[in-house]
């Protein structure tokens, strides 16, 4: 996850200015810099993991942002390292021989970072990548989007083998499941993960015990906790969160761990639909189901 590891980055960053190491080390204001470029990219990493979906440059633009990002973090903690084993004492580090050599190797290495990184964000420009575009799409869908049970569509045409696909995985792997499976759709929008997820849910070989509910935000994981524990409890179910966004693998785990929690009967499986493959890989214990378009 992207926007983790820049937090983390930023945030080692923040303290290697505060512990003015970057100062004795001679690189307070490229380590500025550096703290202002990130900040700057992880606000718009969210439409960035949108984007990577059907943009294979964006996808490879991530990674060599993360690459950069790790490298960058291997330095802070290797001066973070060096600076606790000589006891902290600023001044007799910044004037020892074998400090100033190791602060010019430093400089040289986190000079050559921040060059990366200056490219990485020019060439991010090209994708033209808007800052926080995947809260607001969230907020907008929570004001008018709920998802119901009942097939929508009159017809569904083209998804039989991806419904096959879904309900054997059901039937032949999570049905003998000790722990709870987790499966996602992933796809683009308008290539009908919902009503793919909405068949699934009506195919009666699948279905042994069902609850239904709004869409799925886990930011309201408190709000939620009663009613999923009395409508789970001791059940084998299938339980389908739509169009989930959150990115936040601390809401899930705690959300999972409720879900486990409850005692759910062997066989017990949550269905997910979503955009993002950073959601998929965080929630699901198997591989995703990635939609594709119709010919």
């Amino acid at each position: 996850m992207a926007d983790v590891l820049l937090g983390i980055v930023v945030e080692n960053l923040g303290s290697f200015l505060r512990e003015e190491l970057a100062t004795i080390l001679g690189v307070n204001e490229l380590t500025e810099k550096l703290s202002r470029n990130l900040t700057a990219i992880r606000a718009v990493l969210q439409d960035a993991e949108e984007k990577q979906i059907t943009s294979h440059a964006v996808k490879v633009w991530l990674q060599n942002l993360a690459d950069a990002a790790h490298v960058l973090d291997d330095i802070l903690d290797e001066c973070s390292i060096t600076s606790k084993a000589h006891g902290g004492n600023k001044w007799i580090n910044r004037f020892h021989p074998k400090k100033i050599l190791a602060s010019r190797g430093i400089g040289k290495r986190m000079k050559a970072v921040a060059e990366k990184i200056d490219v990485i964000a020019a060439e991010g420009q090209k994708y033209e990548l808007r800052v926080g575009v995947s809260e607001e799409h969230q907020r907008g869908d929570d004001e008018w989007r709920q998802t119901i049970s009942v097939i929508t569509e009159p017809k569904v045409y083209g998804r039989d083998t991806d419904e096959e696909q879904i309900v054997e995985f059901l039937l032949r792997h999570a049905v003998d499941s000790e722990e709870l499976s987790v499966y996602s759709i992933v796809g683009v929008g308008g290539l009908g993960k919902t009503t793919l997820a909405q068949v699934v849910f009506n195919d009666e070989r699948s279905i042994i015990e069902s609850t239904i509910g709004k869409n799925s935000d886990l930011s309201s994981l408190e709000s939620m906790q009663r009613a999923v524990g009395e409508i789970l409890q001791n059940k084998r179910y299938l339980l389908v969160l739509d169009d989930v966004w959150s990115e936040d693998p601390e809401k899930w785990d705690k959300f999972k761990y409720l879900l486990q929690r409850r005692n759910g009967k062997k066989g017990a499986s949550v269905l997910v639909t979503t955009r993002l493959d950073i959601v998929a890989s965080i929630m699901g214990t198997y591989p995703a189901h990635h939609l594709g378009g119709l010919s």
